[in-house]
């Protein structure tokens, strides 16, 4: 599948104020033509977390999605784990910040047990 192929996918959604906090940070930083790159990284006991970074680098392997005219690309292998997540920019009491609400469990490889079975992690060292 060709990176046009997959610009045409629906696979993230991503928000007017994530979009509009994006282009903002874009604009402050002068770094016109850059994406949000969003990722899955750890696994463990930590369980996986979401990165973000801007990047100018669009592999032909990544998914890309343009919203709002921000771009967002996701590499190969945390696409998996992100298909149908909502990316919103949240502000709040509590401080701002971007918000990622994923319809698909993460698993935690590594753990005998995930922190949702409420046993804990139990033998990562």
């Amino acid at each position: 599948m060709t990176l046009q192929e997959k610009t045409e996918e629906k696979t993230l959604e991503l928000t007017t104020a994530a979009a509009k906090a994006v282009k903002d940070l874009i604009e402050k930083r002068d770094l016109e033509g850059y994406a949000l790159r969003i990722y899955i990284q750890g696994g463990g006991c930590s369980g996986f977390q979401y990165g973000m970074a801007l990047d100018n680098n669009i592999r032909e392997e990544d998914t890309l999605v343009e919203e709002h005219g921000v771009k967002v690309v996701v590499d190969e292998v945390s696409i998996g784990y992100m298909q149908g997540s909502s990316i919103d920019f949240v502000e709040n009491d509590m401080g701002s910040g971007f918000k990622i609400d994923n319809p698909n469990p993460l698993a935690f490889p590594g753990c005998g047990s995930s922190p949702q079975s409420g046993q804990g992690c139990q033998g990562c060292g």
